[in-house]
């Protein structure tokens, strides 16, 4: 996947904006764990290909993975979603005509967020408008919008309502720089098109500024998830450019938030989509995914494609410990219910949060993240403490290092580590009977 922090934008010189200066405030330091919600148009068709046979880099977007770009696929002519698509809707259903399919008719605001904050959520960031267009949001911009069409109602305002009601921070989804609805270009077919087919001209930086300014006008979200960069011609110091888009969010919620995927020289934290981080890094980032291979609802999609509970902790903890949050993502079914799939594996990780989450949430990186050698283990760090997790608690033992030993420490429920030393000399903590069948063993030492 491609990062884009080195995405900077048109060099204006002399007469370059000025950005603001906030950057990642401690409440998102400390939270660590978000859930994303890819849902919409896309959720009615709700299928992707999926496979793991080697796709020729020519051909991959037309086997595009992601559900939530059906909107585009579908025009690939060939592809296997416009084959499937002509197959069950005929080739005169449009991607636009599931505007009036989509219902939401299940969709309970209190008891969807519910289970988002039950799963261990401290923020949650929905999808506003993705490339396709379509406004979740009683926009006066645009009539392509669920208030005036499909389900009829504020999704985003029923979602942002039982968010503060359930006490989670509120966070928002924009897609910037794609709008397949405002625009007639070719789909797009490689990275190269995924910049150039894209609206850059004024009239149309107009309209995404307005359009975010309701966002931020209605809901003072907590952090504002912009995607795919913004439109060359909103990154002057015009009223509408992203500095000023950025001064008046601050203005309107000072302990906000930002990404880095705005096209401009400011960022707050880094996105890492479905990449694996190696180390610590200096920056605070986010690593953002779905639970399967898609963010939108793939109803292709099986156990074999998505992550299970276990699967799942230990993301969590792999990221966190490497000074991460995971914005991890759920793609609800056009009728509004999560699926069971991702329900089973949120509930998981929801369960071993109660009773481990004193080692992940307000925590920061220890002097190392993990070990080279011995059984897998990731280390995170909070006042007084540092926090180990036996990564895989079935192999019974786990060494402590040398900055470790010697300590009071106990597991997460509160009884004292046993320590043994073998004849090599390496002190090793033994996992209780009943932990190892955990996805991942906390134990906390005194330091």
């Amino acid at each position: 996947m491609m990062n884009f922090e080195s995405r900077i934008g048109p060099n204006f010189g002399e007469y370059a904006p000025e950005y603001p200066s906030e950057g990642v405030p401690e409440w998102y330091r400390d939270a660590k764990l978000g859930f994303y919600v890819h849902w919409g148009l896309f959720s009615v068709p709700a299928w992707a290909v999926q496979t793991d046979d080697f796709i020729p880099t020519e051909d991959a977007y037309a086997w595009h993975k992601y559900a939530e770009w059906y909107g585009n696929t579908v025009r690939i002519q060939g592809s296997p979603t416009w084959k499937r698509h002509q197959e069950i809707y005929g080739p005169g259903t449009s991607y636009e005509d599931f505007a009036d399919a989509w219902k939401a008719e299940a969709f309970d605001a209190e008891q969807f967020v519910g289970e988002i904050v039950g799963a261990g959520a401290k923020y949650i960031i929905p999808v506003t408008k993705h490339h396709d267009g379509f406004c979740l949001w009683n926009t006066q911009t645009t009539g392509f919008n669920s208030v005036a069409r499909g389900p009829q109602r504020n999704l985003i305002g029923e979602l942002h309502d039982a968010t503060r009601s359930a006490g989670a921070r509120f966070g928002l989804y924009f897609s910037g720089a794609l709008d397949w609805h405002a625009s007639d270009f070719p789909p797009i077919e490689s990275d190269t098109d995924l910049f150039r087919y894209r609206r850059n001209d004024e009239a149309y930086s107009r309209y995404a500024a307005e359009q975010v300014g309701e966002l931020v006008e209605q809901f003072s979200p907590d952090v504002l998830w912009n995607d795919i960069d913004w439109p060359d011609g909103g990154k002057g110091p015009e009223e509408f450019g992203v500095a000023a888009i950025l001064r008046r969010y601050y203005d309107a919620v000072p302990d906000g938030v930002v990404n880095d995927r705005w096209g401009v020289p400011y960022r707050g934290f880094l996105t890492r989509e479905y990449t694996h981080v190696d180390e610590t890094q200096a920056q605070p980032w986010e690593s953002t995914r779905g639970l399967g291979y898609s963010f939108g609802y793939n109803q292709a999609e099986g156990p074999e494609h998505s992550l299970s509970g276990t699967e799942l902790v230990r993301y969590l903890v792999d990221v966190v410990s490497k000074n991460g949050n995971l914005l991890i993502n759920i793609g609800p079914t056009a009728a509004g219910e999560i699926p069971e799939l991702q329900l089973k594996a949120m509930r998981e990780m929801g369960a071993w949060l109660k009773v481990n989450g004193a080692g992940i949430y307000g925590t920061r990186p220890w002097i190392r993240s993990q070990e080279p050698v011995g059984a897998p283990r990731r280390y995170t760090a909070s006042a007084g403490a540092v926090h180990v997790h036996v990564m895989e608690p079935a192999g019974g033992t786990c060494e402590l290092p040398e900055e470790l030993t010697g300590r009071a420490a106990h597991w997460a429920d509160g009884t004292a580590v046993e320590i043994e030393t073998g004849a090599d000399g390496v002190a090793r903590a033994v996992v209780p009977e009943a932990l190892r069948a955990q996805a991942v063993a906390m134990f906390t030492v005194a330091v």
